[in-house]
């Protein structure tokens, strides 16, 4: 089984930014791709980055240039560097993995991100 823990979540101002991190618990199971996901209130759970295990990485357009995912697969952390957060970047952050053969989706628990105008 995999756990995912996340961190780094906060209340900003505009224009500030935060670190996201997540610890992968793997028991041995291998991660393929990681990426970070978000749900604001009312709202369906959309992709913000993703990670695979190349170090090819894919944003949504709407935090291209101002997120950035990394990854060290030898300590199974996963970053999310936000600068120039907005008050739309205000949601819940998960960590989200593909692993093990099969492959599945595992989830962190979540993180909030609160940012005020």
């Amino acid at each position: 089984q995999v756990q995912l823990v996340e961190s780094g979540g906060g209340s900003v101002q505009a224009g500030a930014s935060l670190r996201l991190s997540c610890v992968a618990s793997t028991d041995g199971v291998a991660i393929h791709n990681m990426g970070w996901y978000r749900q604001a209130p009312g709202k369906l759970r959309e992709v913000v980055a993703t990670i695979l295990s190349d170090g090819n990485t894919n944003y949504h357009g709407s935090v291209r240039g101002r997120f950035t995912i990394t990854r060290d697969n030898e300590k199974n952390t996963l970053s999310l560097q936000m600068n120039s957060l907005r008050s739309e970047d205000t949601a819940v952050y998960y960590c989200n993995a593909l692993a093990g053969n099969p492959p599945r989706f595992y989830w962190g628990q979540g993180t909030q991100v609160t940012v005020s105008s």
